[in-house]
This record gives C-alpha cells, sequence and structure tokens, in this order.
C-alpha cells in the first residue's frame, strides 16, 4: 500500500541552496520523482529499471524534447537533443561537427569555460579569439570586437558561472552563433532562433546532473569533410531520436519533470519577473551593505551567479559559518575567484534570497 508523506519535502524545510550546480530542484520534481523511483507510473518498476526503448520512457524522452522545443520557441529548422558527457563534451562537438580543417571560427573569451571551448576547437580548425576579458580577471563582456567575416561560427558562453557575468545583448552578426547557456538557460526571455546551436548541461536550470540538451539547425550539419565518429556525429543522433546509445534515463526523466514545472509556472517570461526580483534584491544589498562589495562591472552583472566579496577578507570564514548556521548552503566562491557566490536558479525561492539578504544585514550590523 503506497504511504504519503514518508518524506517531508516541504521546500520550508530545507537549507536555502545556493550552489552553482547540480543546484536546487522544485519540490514538486523532487517528489513526483522519489514516487517514481519505487513506482513508475504504475509499471511495477522503478524508471531506473525501464528499457530505454520501451513505450514508456520514449514518451518521457519526446515530452522533454517537445517541452523544449515550446518553451525555447524554436523553429523548424531545430532538433532538440538529449546527450551525454556534459557541456565539456560539447566544447569537442561543436567544432568537430561544424569546423573543417582550414577553416576558421570565431571565439569571444569571457572565463574559463569558453576558455577551454577555444582549447578544444583548436584541435579542429583555426580559431579566431575575438575578443577576451581575461587581462581583467574576467569581470566584464568585452564590447569592442570584429568577428570574422569567413567565420563558420561565432561561439558566446552567455553566462560566466565562475566569475559572475552575463550576456545581456546577443552579438549582432550575420556569422552563425553558437552559445554555450548552461548556467542560464531558460531563465530569461530571448530570441533562441537567433542561435545556429546552443548547448547546456541540465543540471542547473532544466534538470538532474547526467544530460546536456542540445538544440542544433539541421541546415548546419553534414558540411564538414572529415569522418566524425558514430557517437559523435549530431546527425546520428537525430535520426535516432536521441537514442543512439542508452541515454541518461534517469536525468532526461528529471529534465522533463522540471520543464513541465516551468510551464506550468508561466514559461520562461513568468520565470524571467522571479529571477529578476531574486537578484535585484541581493544585488541592492551588495551595494548598499558597507561589509560587501560586487566585483564585476555592474552592466555586465549576472543574474543567475552573483559574485561578491567581503572588505575585511579576515571574516570570510566567519561569514560562512555564520551561513551555515542558519541553513544557507553553497555560497563560497569558486577557487579562482573567491569570495562568495550565489547562484540563483528558476527553481530557488525567493524566499532563499530573503534569507541570504537578513543574514548579511545582521552579520554586517554585528562587526560594525
Amino acid at each position: 500500500m503506497e504511504q504519503e508523506n514518508v518524506y517531508n519535502l516541504d521546500r520550508n524545510m530545507k537549507v536555502h541552496n545556493f550552489n552553482a550546480g547540480p543546484s536546487v530542484l522544485p519540490n514538486e520534481v523532487l517528489y513526483k520523482a522519489s514516487k517514481a523511483l519505487i513506482d513508475f507510473e504504475g509499471s511495477g518498476m522503478s524508471i531506473l529499471e525501464i528499457g530505454h526503448r520501451t513505450e514508456p520512457f520514449m514518451a518521457v524522452m519526446e515530452e522533454a524534447r517537445n517541452l523544449t522545443r515550446e518553451l525555447m520557441q524554436l523553429d523548424d529548422d531545430f532538433e532538440v537533443l538529449f546527450l551525454q558527457g556534459g557541456a565539456t563534451m560539447q566544447f569537442m562537438q561543436v567544432p568537430m561537427n561544424l569546423l573543417d580543417s582550414g577553416e576558421t571560427a570565431s571565439y569571444i573569451d569571457t572565463g574559463v569555460w569558453s576558455n577551454k571551448a577555444i582549447k578544444e576547437a583548436k584541435l579542429f580548425g583555426f580559431v579566431d579569439v575575438s575578443a577576451s576579458s581575461k587581462e581583467a580577471n574576467y569581470n566584464h563582456i568585452p564590447k569592442q570586437y570584429t568577428i570574422a567575416t569567413q567565420s563558420k561560427y561565432l561561439h558566446i558562453t552567455t553566462n560566466n558561472t565562475i566569475y559572475g557575468t552575463q550576456w545581456n545583448s546577443i552579438p549582432e552578426t550575420e556569422v552563425p552563433i553558437v552559445a554555450d547557456m548552461s548556467s542560464d538557460i531558460l531563465s530569461r526571455e530571448m530570441d533562441f532562433n537567433r542561435f545556429a546551436l546552443i548547448y547546456a548541461g541540465v543540471q542547473k536550470n532544466m534538470g538532474a546532473a547526467g544530460a546536456t540538451m542540445v538544440a542544433v539547425r539541421k541546415s548546419m550539419l553534414g558540411k564538414v569533410s572529415r569522418q566524425i565518429p558514430s557517437i559523435l556525429n549530431y546527425k546520428n543522433h537525430i535520426e535516432n531520436g536521441s537514442m543512439l546509445n542508452t541515454p541518461p534515463v534517469f536525468a532526461v526523466y528529471i529534465t522533463m519533470l522540471t520543464l513541465r514545472w516551468l510551464k506550468g509556472q508561466g514559461g520562461v517570461a513568468a520565470i524571467e519577473q522571479i529571477n529578476n526580483k531574486k537578484a535585484a534584491l541581493l544585488y541592492d544589498e551588495i551595494d548598499h551593505n558597507p561589509l560587501f562589495r560586487g566585483n564585476v562591472a555592474k552592466e555586465d552583472r549576472s543574474k543567475m551567479n552573483v559574485t561578491f566579496t567581503i572588505d575585511k577578507p579576515e571574516l570570510e570564514e566567519e561569514f560562512l559559518k555564520f551561513c551555515k548556521k542558519e541553513d544557507i548552503v553553497g555560497i563560497k566562491g569558486h577557487r579562482l575567484s573567491g569570495g562568495f557566490r550565489a547562484s540563483l536558479y528558476n527553481a530557488l525561492p525567493l524566499e532563499s534570497v530573503e534569507v541570504m539578504v537578513e543574514a548579511m544585514k545582521f552579520f554586517s550590523l554585528k562587526k560594525a
């Protein structure tokens, strides 16, 4: 006999999770997933046990792909895939499929992840680094750059998880644009049809770690002369409906549930309004609290990953311990940037940001 409420999944009973990824998931997604771990849709089997080519899971995969298309409002030239290997795999899979030997691709270097993508692309063709903010420790998005007209594509990282910067407008260019949207996918409205290829690890805004979403224009494929290994060829994955090999079943299922949740919230436009409120609240405290300060250009501040420092470095560890006591977790900055980082992904409640702000106020008064 099914027992409800065996686990208390009330968000108020959980910590305030600001981790950069894997990250916070909607409460209702956790509840439905917990049930499916025991019995998936009355099948008598766990979601971890069902065959990936069975009708029930095929329906999950199709719904996840269709919801992605719907929420991004993609045109008919796009195919949506759920693959493995994370965004790191895409650093090499993109140029392998789109860049022929002797051809040029343009990249804008705005952080560690774009830098890694540049390194991989150089294995397949010539890379023109059109601009970089590395000299300033990636504290801004470059504004002055020229995209080589012969480039097969321009690659950008729309949000920089480590340093806390974000593209607020997409470059104007006739060159096809490829975007790593791992940390801000579906967090704000934009014209996704302006891109030629979009990829994102799903573990920040779309689901649980283990799956990578790729939205690619079919018209971009089949133009390189090299032999592409079967498992790395986007065309093969398209022809097999993301079932070329065994997909990450549970991660895709969590993604489907998360996309259902997002649609139920009112879609991308509605979640953007909430995200804007969360970011505005936290940045306002950073700007007005005498103990804390932001460390990136204000016009390029990320609404997903808020990075900041404390004016008295000797208090950094004490503040982290204080936050932990207040059930605030995941705010320690990345080892490359230091300080603090609060990730405000779609599923993070506004209440958690309010708790964070109150903690900053209290700590500052205590140390005044």
